[in-house]
């Protein structure tokens, strides 16, 4: 009974953020809405020490299925949990915060890009978003850093949120270089785009 009560509750909210008749994301403004995603890749190596200390995070599989739509209201979490996340957790390299370098971590007050992405994916999940929409993806910046976002994968295209930005931005409206991203079938697995390549995650501005 306490099965089927929980089982309506969460048809309720995927309902409520997912498949709406009406889009209510920005339109695509360039042709490349949905990155173009190669074969299977290594794992960044914070990713790889993340998944050993909390495998249930990496052992999920997903069917191959097309990005949903979003709702108006689910829309508005994308764009609330980007600014929240921003602005609650203070901005500190993985040293100062963990005395370490390239350590993937829930944020608790302070963190860097991937700590930020990793958090995003968390509360948008409990808003009912599937895990294989919502990848961390490893970019690399104008100035040759390496950095992680999270990219929601929607049929509207592929969305970015940043640490380095409140606004929550289609990929190829952003100025990053895209390397790779977690495969949308399995959040232990990465998958290359284009031509990514192993890169140090770590980037704060």
């Amino acid at each position: 009974m306490m099965y089927a009560q929980k089982a309506r509750q969460l048809a309720v909210i995927l309902a409520t953020v997912l498949v709406s008749a009406s889009a209510a994301v920005p339109a695509p403004r360039t042709s490349s809405a949905q990155m173009i995603v190669g074969g299977i890749t290594s794992q960044p190596i914070g990713h790889y020490e993340f998944c050993q200390r909390l495998p249930a995070e990496c052992d999920q599989r997903f069917a191959s299925t097309p990005a949903p739509k979003v709702t108006e209201y689910g829309w508005e979490m994308i764009q609330q949990i980007n600014f929240s996340v921003n602005h609650r957790i203070e901005a500190r390299t993985d040293m100062e915060v963990y005395g370490r370098e390239e350590y993937w971590a829930y944020p608790t007050t302070a963190g860097d890009c991937e700590d930020y992405a990793l958090q995003k994916r968390k509360e948008l999940k409990d808003k009912g978003f599937s895990l294989a929409d919502l990848l961390i993806t490893v970019v690399r910046k104008p100035d040759g850093e390496g950095h992680a976002v999270l990219t929601v994968r929607t049929s509207e295209g592929d969305f970015i949120l940043d640490n380095l930005s409140d606004e929550v931005k289609l990929w190829s409206d952003t100025p990053y270089t895209f390397l790779k991203r977690q495969a949308s079938f399995n959040t232990g697995r990465w998958v290359s785009i284009e031509d990514g390549r192993e890169i140090v995650v770590g980037a704060l501005r």
